[in-house]
């Protein structure tokens, strides 16, 4: 099957993850190659955000200038900068603008913060997820008598609901949930109640895991935008424990490839693990920044290890390849370069949410509306 797809909702769309989402389907390139030239979209966006610490919609200035109000007759995007747990105002975002798919990004996504404050983590992960299923499920009418094949809401969850991994063996779609931080878990509370909306409503879902994304447009304070950040000022690069904890990456552009497919072709109710085959520990990916840059190790400065802290994830993506066809394309050795080089071309964008001054571009965008 292929979906047809229309209006798009896409929330968090100036994280990220879903700006990048976003530029895929409009088909730019942070990086201005052709990695994202081939997603044949034709319909709207209509980008829901309520812009906290991470949102920013200097990640979408080339869509909103090509695509946005300056579009005129022929605007495909829109921004709406709504709560997601704001019942009556998605109620008006799906009516006004006829969704027909969601791609569900928004999340706070750090596990520091959901450490030291997890009620934000509650409220946005679990009751916002709650509210836009069942505005979603309202809107289109989804029943189990009335199951519908031309709408589709897809989440974006994470790796870290599966819990830790030892030094083998992968996680899969069938590994029981084992969260540890109040953000993984409320992730993982997010995933049923998705899937509990397909099994007793008929809404029809699709779920991702995902592994660690890197790329461009990363905010500062997650691991490899830190580090560069960091090292350009020759400040000191905070490393947790020892540095040997393990991820998976993957290269932002191929995890936007991967939901593309899940949206256009992917089963109702299924899950579908995307993994990057890139396993790297903490302290290789700092070295090899600091290599790039031509900064000294000096600059590591080891750090009380975070309480809870996973030792190893890693995804086994046979699942999506099998039934979608879906590789990641990018190998870490030539990701990293690509992310440390736009950061390096990009020293304003970065340099403007560290000062806090990238806030300033929503009032000069939409301040009057």
């Amino acid at each position: 099957m292929s979906r047809k797809l229309k209006n798009i909702l896409v929330t968090g769309g100036a994280g990220f993850i879903g700006s990048n989402f976003i530029n895929y389907l409009f088909g730019l390139s942070a990086t201005g190659s052709k990695e994202f030239m081939d997603s044949g979209f034709t319909g709207k966006i209509v980008n829901v955000d309520c812009l906290t610490y991470a949102g920013n919609l200097e990640n979408l200035s080339g869509v909103e200038e090509k695509f946005g109000k300056a579009a005129g007759g022929n605007q495909r995007y829109f921004f709406e900068k709504v709560d997601i747990t704001d019942r009556a105002e998605l109620e008006r975002i799906f009516k006004l603008y006829d969704i027909d798919t969601v791609i569900h990004f928004a999340a706070e996504s750090h596990v520091d913060r959901s450490i030291l404050g997890p009620e934000a983590f509650i409220k946005t992960n679990v009751m916002g997820t709650y509210t836009l299923l069942d505005v979603a499920r309202n809107y289109w009418g989804c029943s189990l008598d009335n199951k519908r094949d031309d709408v589709l809401f897809h989440h974006i969850s994470t790796d870290e609901v599966y819990g830790s991994l030892g030094e083998t063996g992968y996680f899969t779609e069938s590994t029981p949930y084992d969260p540890r931080s109040p953000y993984s878990s409320s992730k993982a509370s997010s995933d049923h109640i998705v899937m509990a909306y397909y099994h007793t409503y008929g809404l029809p879902i699709t779920l991702s895991n995902c592994t660690n994304n890197y790329g461009p447009y990363q905010f500062p304070e997650k691991l490899i935008p830190l580090m560069i950040a960091n090292a350009l000022a020759d400040k000191p690069l905070p490393v947790y424990g020892k540095g040997e904890n393990v991820r998976d990456w993957l290269y932002v552009a191929d995890h936007c490839k991967a939901i593309d497919l899940i949206m256009r072709q992917g089963r109702a109710g299924e899950v579908y693990n995307i993994g990057g085959h890139n396993e790297m520990a903490n302290i290789d990916i700092v070295k090899i920044i600091l290599k790039e840059l031509g900064k000294p190790e000096s600059l590591i400065t080891f750090v009380t290890d975070r309480k809870g802290h996973d030792m190893r994830y890693a995804i086994d993506p046979a699942k999506i390849h099998g039934e979608l066809g879906w590789l990641p394309e990018t190998m870490f050795k030539d990701g990293i370069v690509k992310t440390i080089r736009w950061y390096l071309d990009n020293r304003t964008w970065w340099e403007n949410i560290v000062s806090g001054e990238y806030r300033q571009y929503y009032e000069r965008m939409y301040g009057s509306r």
